[in-house]
């Protein structure tokens, strides 16, 4: 890695309110990325319902209100809609954060754990957006947060075939949603400090790095802060676009391994 690099993450300034009065509810937000998401909402002025499946979140979440969600629930799911609906009228933003992995590979990756985790990652989505459909005006938002792992054939299978399939319900929600007025887009989050990433290996994180051009990992703000642009009025006319927030890494296509050895 070339020692000039400024390898520090700018801070997104996220002040202002550009999101005040709108209703947002954002799933696996009790830690890490959907934690952020959650606290960047609220300081931009929108009133934040914050779901995951602990009893009490694990971070501050800013003011949010926090309820308890298992997004594979459908019951559940509309009881929480009920509730926000309650309060507010209606769900000006749905952010479909909550996530899970697994990292067997392909020939010892069990059927259970496939279904588990696109029951997660792609069927609890599906979920939300139904359950929030009656609500959501004119203008509402959806961001769902995908993957890298949607963008290539990434070896951890059940979890990359779950994202593929989020890449779907989203191009899909797109073109049905898109005639009421409701906009639908995806963030791919390349390697990002989290929960969920600091449980793989460290020769995981070192060769992500590597074949990251910014050659560093991305933070939890980086990701929020296109979040909450999606949400946003400034993203009026943005349906349909999948977001790689991933230091480049999807960009050069498995090439910057045969760069970075002809450099050398």
């Amino acid at each position: 890695m070339d020692p000039t690099r400024d390898e520090a993450p700018l801070t997104p300034r996220s002040t202002g309110d550009r999101l005040g009065g709108k209703v947002v509810l954002v799933t696996g937000a009790g830690r890490g990325q959907g934690a952020e998401e959650a606290r960047l909402l609220t300081a931009l002025g929108a009133e934040v319902v914050a779901v995951d499946l602990a009893d009490e979140p694990a971070e501050d979440l800013g003011g949010a209100l926090y309820r308890r969600l298992d997004v594979t629930d459908a019951g559940r799911w509309a009881v929480v809609v009920a509730e926000v609906v309650a309060r507010h009228g209606r769900v000006d933003g749905l952010v479909n954060n909550a996530g899970t992995t697994w990292r067997a590979r392909l020939g010892e990756v069990s059927v259970h754990d496939v279904e588990r985790v696109h029951a997660v990652n792609a069927t609890g989505p599906l979920l939300g957006i139904q359950a929030c459909l009656p609500h959501l005006p004119r203008g509402a938002s959806v961001v769902n947060v995908g993957s890298v792992a949607a963008l290539t054939g990434h070896f951890p299978v059940a979890y990359t075939m779950s994202k593929w399939a989020l890449r779907g319900l989203t191009r899909a929600a797109c073109l049905e949603l898109g005639p009421r007025g409701i906009r639908v887009n995806a963030v791919h989050p390349g390697y990002v400090e989290t929960p969920m990433t600091a449980s793989a290996s460290p020769a995981f994180r070192a060769a992500n790095l590597a074949e990251t051009p910014l050659g560093r990992a991305g933070t939890v703000a980086e990701v929020a802060a296109v979040v909450a642009f999606l949400l946003s009025d400034d993203a009026a006319y943005v349906s349909g676009a999948e977001i790689p927030v991933d230091g480049g890494l999807t960009a050069h296509g498995g090439v910057k391994s045969i760069s970075d050895a002809v450099g050398r």
